[in-house]
């Protein structure tokens, strides 16, 4: 724990400290707020894992490969098993997307384990502990919800493109007022239609917002959790229990990462196979 962290938890309260780092960098944009510490650290985690994917690419060899070489393959090998047990159709954009997702969504949830006070503790060194009061950062991407649903909704459409693909524009169309219940009679399918297209919009509709809010919401709460485990024991009495809670939830919070990061890969192949099938 940082002496700035205890200034500032002693002097305006564990709830002052949570709100400071939970408010994030923001600039006005067309009148709206742009968060933009999410923004840049996701572009450049992601940037960090196309490069560490393109430079073991470019040196993969036929014969015994090194240990990143063996990783990197061991992790394109797992997701394309994946894509290949879901998704019954051509793979060529699917498993490249799930890697990207994978990875990308792995780099910015790892985030989390960097030192929650290492961005105040950076501008108070350089710029003093006035500006360091006033200067906000939140470096997790995740745990901000325009990032999960930007995400989420870049999926949606995905769902949306493959569902016309494979149905086509009339038959997408004709799907969302006719099932799932089904009726020849021209008067029942009239009645239908109404609650046929409100099921089906919910079904739709649910499949971002799930997406989205899962993300975010196991990464908010991590990163909630130390943040007050940081607060709790700020005093240099206390430094030793923080230091023993701090490095016991960051263990169960690697689990965390993994997991939620292969869960939205998996979920958005699941939705892609979904839509990609015919009815």
């Amino acid at each position: 724990m940082s002496p700035e962290q205890s200034g500032e938890t002693s002097g305006g309260g564990l709830t002052e400290y949570i709100v400071h780092h939970l408010t994030h960098w923001k600039v006005q944009v067309l009148g709206h707020d742009f968060h933009l510490d999410s923004w840049l650290v996701a572009l450049t985690v992601g940037l960090l894992g196309c490069f560490l994917l393109w430079s073991q690419a470019r040196k993969a060899t036929s014969g015994v490969p090194s240990k990143p070489q063996a990783f990197v393959e061991m992790v394109v090998e797992f997701v394309d098993s994946q894509v290949k047990d879901t998704f019954h159709g051509d793979r060529r954009f699917i498993a490249p997307l799930a890697l990207t997702i994978f990875v990308w969504v792995f780099f910015m949830n790892a985030m989390d384990l960097l030192p929650l006070d290492l961005p105040s503790a950076t501008v108070q060194a350089v710029a003093g502990a006035e500006t360091a009061h006033h200067t906000y950062l939140r470096w997790v991407p995740t745990a901000d919800l325009n990032t999960t649903f930007a995400m989420s909704i870049s999926v949606f459409f995905l769902i949306i493109f493959y569902s016309i693909k494979a149905k086509g524009g009339w038959g997408f169309t004709k799907e969302l007022f006719t099932a799932p219940f089904h009726a020849h009679n021209p008067i029942a399918k009239a009645f239908l239609a109404i609650p046929n297209l409100f099921l089906n919009l919910v079904e739709y509709l649910s499949k971002p917002v799930s997406l989205g809010m899962r993300l975010f919401g196991n990464m908010y709460a991590g990163e909630l959790v130390f943040m007050l485990i940081s607060g709790l024991f700020a005093s240099w009495w206390t430094f030793g229990f923080g230091i023993a809670f701090t490095w016991a939830w960051a263990v169960f919070h690697i689990l965390i990462i993994l997991l939620q990061a292969f869960i939205f890969m998996v979920l958005t192949v699941v939705y892609l196979a979904m839509a990609h099938e015919h009815h």
